[in-house]
């Protein structure tokens, strides 16, 4: 028996499956905690020696004689993290992350130096916000002078375990274009927003390498240090959400995927670049060869986690309670707005409970509204592709919140689109593994070329009992309850920006 091993990077955890791709089954699935370092600032932090500490516990998690049977590596990371690296391939400082909202006046700061927001949707096919990685960058030439004077490696999260397990310095076009330092449309590093940073910049970048074409193989040092097996191929892998993609399915023009997490994303694959001229949904590349526009939130099953803890309920009563209140909560508005907010861009927003009256203010109507808010904000991407006349069919529904039926069924209602679960929880790490099967059939002597969305029908399944269609008198209620979200959101969003 082979085995391909799907590692996934996250925020909260590392986690690792095995897969048998000949009896298409997980034969192993392990995970490790990682901590996060918090400030008012919006500091949000990790130490690159956790994510070596998470994988180590990982694989000792899993029996030798399984780990004896992996033929490839595929790797998932959190996107847009900064990892800095000086010479010898050591950490400088903290990894700065994703959720981080600290950089806001860099991000102004860049934006002015390009010539404005239409310029840099020309260069990059992004809008300079800060959960990117280039305003990171400059935070650390500004605050860090003599950390900065030692940087010579700039990874993100997935590219650094790709290095831990290789010792190669490289990345691919998907995680890539999530920097803010990539032309999305040319798939090439974009030498003058680098040069807004520092001329040097450049230089410090991994070099581009296809997404079926391999990273590297597995050191000795990597096999004795996590014991698994030497010179085994290294996937080219990818961001969280490019390997989420490939495994949801959503490699195909129309479809969806709607990621139900502490952030929110909804991502389409696409054979042809998608530029939003809004800057709502980010101009990613795929890591499959196409196009992956995607919308990003900062907090999605955040505020329903919030008041759950604040009112001590579980989740199944949070999900009972929420399901006796009535579609738009009665009129009540969450803005969830507990970690700033990257579209729209809100770095300085704020939650709050909105539309309250002594008739409607229950714990019920709270709970959904916080639920509804999720989705309220996810309707923000698919409004913008649906302006760019992206033709959606379903979406796949993954994250903690696709365990819920009441989520499911809001998410159908408020899209007007079917919506469909994957068998499989771990879809990052399952995409990770099929992309590693993809690159060792890729790149096999004498192989015939397959695709990969071949691959994605032959080893991903769905769910069976949790499609929901949409209910076209719920829509139509959702419509109005939308207008209403939107109506606070417009009013409140000048005290956050």
């Amino acid at each position: 028996m082979k085995s391909v091993c799907g590692i996934d990077l996250g925020t909260q955890s590392c986690k690792i499956i095995l897969y048998d791709p000949d009896a298409k089954q997980i034969i192993a699935k392990v995970q490790s905690p990682l901590d996060i370092t918090a400030k008012n600032d919006g500091t949000r932090e990790q130490l690159a020696s956790w994510y070596e500490e998470a994988l180590l516990a990982c694989f000792r998690a899993i029996s030798p004689e399984l780990r004896a049977t992996i033929a490839a590596i595929g790797v998932s990371g959190q996107q847009h993290g900064f990892v800095p690296l000086d010479g010898q391939g050591r950490a400088i400082r903290p990894v700065k992350l994703w959720n981080d909202t600290s950089t806001a006046a860099e991000c102004a700061e860049l934006t002015e130096l390009a010539g404005g927001e239409a310029t840099l949707l020309a260069e990059t096919g992004l809008l300079m916000l800060p959960g990117y990685t280039a305003p990171k960058i400059l935070w650390l030439r500004k605050h860090e002078p003599e950390n900065y004077a030692r940087l010579r490696h700039v990874l993100l999260p997935h590219d650094y375990i790709n290095f831990l397990l290789t010792g190669n310095d490289v990345t691919e076009y998907g995680d890539a274009s999530g920097t803010a330092l990539f032309d999305a449309r040319a798939r090439r590093w974009s030498r003058r927003v680098c040069d807004l940073i520092d001329p040097s910049l450049i230089d410090y970048l991994p070099s581009l390498v296809e997404p079926d074409t391999p990273a590297g193989r597995v050191s000795a040092a990597a096999a004795t240090r996590f014991g698994i097996p030497e010179n085994v191929l290294v996937a080219a892998g990818g961001g969280d959400n490019m390997m989420s993609a490939i495994g949801t399915g959503t490699v195909r023009d129309g479809f969806l995927t709607m990621s139900l997490g502490t952030s929110g994303t909804l991502y389409g694959y696409s054979s042809s670049p998608v530029v939003d001229p809004e800057g709502n949904l980010a101009a990613f590349c795929s890591s499959t060869g196409g196009w992956l526009p995607l919308l990003c939130t900062m907090n999605c099953t955040v505020g329903s986690e919030q008041i759950r803890a604040l009112f001590g309920m579980s989740i199944e009563e949070m999900n009972v309670r929420a399901a006796s209140a009535p579609v738009g909560a009665e009129g009540i508005v969450v803005l969830p707005f507990f970690n700033g907010e990257r579209i729209p861009n809100l770095p300085r927003g704020r939650a709050s409970v909105l539309g309250a009256t002594a008739a409607n203010f229950t714990v019920e109507n709270i709970a959904r509204a916080a639920m509804e808010a999720a989705i309220f904000g996810m309707r923000i991407g698919l409004e913008s592709f649906k302006r760019l006349g992206f033709a959606a069919r379903e979406i796949r529904l993954v994250g903690g919140g696709a365990k819920s039926e009441l989520w499911r069924e809001i998410a159908a209602n408020v899209t007007g689109l079917p919506v469909r679960v994957p068998k499989e929880e771990e879809a990052a790490a399952l995409g990770a593994a099929i992309q590693a099967l993809w690159c060792v059939e890729r790149n096999a002597e004498a192989a015939v070329p397959i695709d990969i969305a071949a691959l994605v029908d032959a080893h991903v399944s769905l769910e069976s009992g949790t499609s929901i269609e949409p209910e076209m008198t719920l829509v139509s209620r959702y419509e109005a309850a939308y207008a209403e979200y939107e109506r606070y959101l417009v009013a409140l969003s000048p005290l956050y920006r």
